[in-house]
């Protein structure tokens, strides 16, 4: 069994799943696509902040009050792995890279409605 001393050290190496992710209205077509460190925290909690009415882009906010959770799809697009050979932590520019080509493939022609 492992120590408590073993288990924090686990946790403190466990490697959160990142990259891009979307939420998208399924009634009138706007979508939100973001970039996360963490994927699984982002979405939870942006779902917390709609779901009480207390999440910072204020078009998606009134969008979820009036059409309900139901009418949104949010999930994960793609995930970025992290480079095992280098000890890199940060990945912010390979994140909004990932994000630009996303942007491209789900709006190649300029046409896409984003909640921003």
């Amino acid at each position: 069994m492992d120590t408590k001393k073993e288990l924090k050290q686990k946790y403190k190496e466990m490697k959160p799943p990142m990259g891009v992710f979307i939420i998208k209205n399924n009634i009138n077509g706007k979508t939100f696509v973001g970039v996360d460190k963490d994927t699984k925290s982002i979405i939870n909690r942006f779902k917390f902040q709609l779901q009480w009415g207390g999440h910072p882009i204020k078009e998606l906010q009134q969008d979820w009050k009036k059409f309900g959770e139901d009418a949104f799809t949010i999930k994960v697009l793609e995930l970025l792995e992290y480079d095992e050979k280098e000890e890199k932590t940060d990945y912010s520019e390979e994140l909004e890279i990932l994000k630009m080509i996303w942007l491209e493939k789900l709006n190649p022609d300029g046409k896409l409605k984003l909640y921003k």
